[in-house]
This record gives structure tokens, sequence and C-alpha cells, in this order.
């Protein structure tokens, strides 16, 4: 589950002269942070591959917009997003990696040592790479959505549907993932409305069935999002349906209408699915391209978890060290 984003045109490649002079180079670059960057971070330094980790435009990735974590082994009282990120973080650094601030601008994959440009100026030559770039949650776009973010606006519902446990929420979304956001709600919560923008599910036949069978679950056919409310959390939502106005009071507002993964600065060279999630070799974290792995919410499109990110860093980090020989 992390963060990160290329900075300036992608198709535009630093001149020499643009260039630091002095060219860096590593064993170990390992580009974004949060679940997976971090953990592959700690295995690379125990390993001595004195890893390099550029954390991208949001260090920690997206559960620094978390507000509680209560499904991280280690953590019985649970533990909020940005202080687990900090905790990941200070555990790599103590086995001595290198966590820096900074983005990549530019790659060239295409022979080792592999070439990183950082903020459009600096030159990394690393002989083996990291990718743990995450996906992003995509949003509706509206202000009250941003405003409530974290407080009871969310984009995981295995993550924070605990916190609504007995109470009414809705989820917004047609597919697969907000059917099964929804059902799962379902089993937590008191009252859910699935939020449909068409006439129809996009949903898998066995999945509509689910939601028409959930006793607790209505479907919101032809409703537009048009506004969340609330003071300082969620207390409703205001929905358009074909002119009419509609309220509906919940205490939670899930969105599941997909996400985006950050692989757009890999795609020359990398082989990504039709969505843009790289592609891994079954049960590693290793790509088509040899020395270079991914993991975390770049090359998993379904699970999205924070421990499975982690253990995804983990198998990059080994597959890593076994490379590097």
């Amino acid at each position: 589950m992390a963060l990160f984003a290329a900075m300036g045109n992608l198709d535009e490649k630093p001149s020499k002269t643009e260039l630091s002079k002095d060219i860096e180079k590593i064993k170990c670059l390992i580009i974004g942070s949060g679940p997976a960057g971090y953990t592959a971070a700690i295995y690379a330094s125990r390993a001595n591959l004195n890893p390099v980790m550029y954390q991208g435009l949001e260090p920690g990735g997206q559960l620094t917009t978390t507000t509680e974590v209560d499904n991280f082994p280690g953590y019985p009282q649970g533990v909020t997003g940005p202080v687990l990120m900090e905790d990941l973080k200070n555990q790599a650094e103590r086995f001595g990696a290198d966590s820096r601030w900074g983005i990549a601008s530019s790659v060239d994959l295409s022979k080792r040592p592999f070439r990183v440009i950082i903020d459009e100026k600096h030159q990394i030559d690393a002989d083996s790479l990291i990718i743990a770039t995450g996906a992003t949650a995509k949003y509706l776009g509206l202000e009250s959505e941003e405003k409530f973010k974290g407080s009871g606006v969310s984009a995981c519902a295995t993550c924070d549907g605990f916190f609504y446990k007995g109470l009414d929420v809705a989820v917004v979304g047609g597919g697969d993932t907000a059917a099964e956001e929804a059902t799962y709600l379902a089993g937590l919560c008191n009252k859910v409305y699935l939020i449909i923008r068409k006439d129809y599910m996009r949903a898998s036949k066995a999945m509509i069935e689910k939601v028409e069978k959930t006793k607790n679950l209505e479907v919101l056919y032809e409703h537009t999002t048009e506004e969340i409310t609330g003071t300082n959390v969620v207390t409703g939502v205001t929905l358009d349906n074909k002119g009419k106005e509609v309220k509906i009071n919940v205490d939670g507002f899930f969105v599941a209408i997909g996400h985006s993964p950050q692989s757009q600065l890999f795609t020359d060279y990398l082989d990504t699915d039709e969505e843009g999630y790289i592609n891994t070799i079954a049960g590693t974290s290793k790509t088509n391209v040899d020395g270079v792995f991914a993991c975390g919410d770049i090359m998993d499109s379904t699970y999205k978890q924070a421990i499975t990110a982690a253990g995804s860093g983990c198998k990059a980090a080994l597959d890593a060290e076994k490379f590097l020989g």
C-alpha cells in the first residue's frame, strides 16, 4: 500500500549537463516506501546489500492517511497509520538502510547497472532494483470527500470496516470490488447502501447474487453521489436520482471504484496487466527483467493489505539477495 509518483514529463530525459557530475553506484535501490518498501529495506539491510530507498511524494504511502490500524500483527492495541510507517522506517534505518527524500523522474532498465534519475538531476546506477511504488485508490473527486478522509471516508473496507460495527454505511461502485466490500461490511454493520451510478451492476453474476441475498444491503441504482455531509465526521450523503435529491444517514462512506497502480515510469521495460499492475513470476517478486523486483500494491491487484505488502517486500529483498549472490 505505497504511494509514489514521478515528477515532470517522463518522456523528457535530462541532458548530461543537467545531471550531477557524480554517478552514485549502489547494490540495491528501492523506489517507494510503505509497508512493502520499508520491509524490503529491513531485509536488504540485514543481508548487507546496503539499500538506498527513495520514499517518494508521500513517505509511508497510503497508510499515512489512515487513522487507526487494528489488523497489523504486533500491535494488540492498534496503531495509527503514520506511527506504523515511522516504526517500519526506523527499524530499516536501525540496520543501516539509507532512506531519502526524492522522486524517481526517469529510468533505463535496458541493461545493468540500471540507471535511475532522481529529481531530474541525480544519477544512480543500481545493480538491483526493488519497485514498491504502490497503487492509489481512485476517489470521486468531491471536496467533501477530501474533507472527511480518515473521518468517515475510506477506500478500504477490510482496513476500516471494524470501526463501523453496528452502524449504517454506504459503498459507492458497481463492480466486483464494490460488491465484495458491501457484502463484507454487511457482516459488520447494521445497514449498507450500495450506490451505483448506472441501472445495472458490472460485477460478476456470482457477486450480484450474493448482494441480492444479503438482507441488510440495499442497492441504490441510478444514484450519483453529490456531497458527503457532516461536521467533524460523516453523518450522511446527498445523492441525485435522475434529478431528484435523495439524502441518507450514514456513519461511513466507502469508495470502491478501483485503484491506479503507479507503474507509468516502468512500462517501457516491464510487463504489466491491462490495468497497469506489474506482472511478477508466480510465487516470486521477479519481473521480466532480471534484477528488477516488484512488491506491494504495484503488483497486487487482489489483497491490497499492509501485511501482504510487507510480506511481498520480504520476498523482493530475498530475491534481490539471491540475484546479487
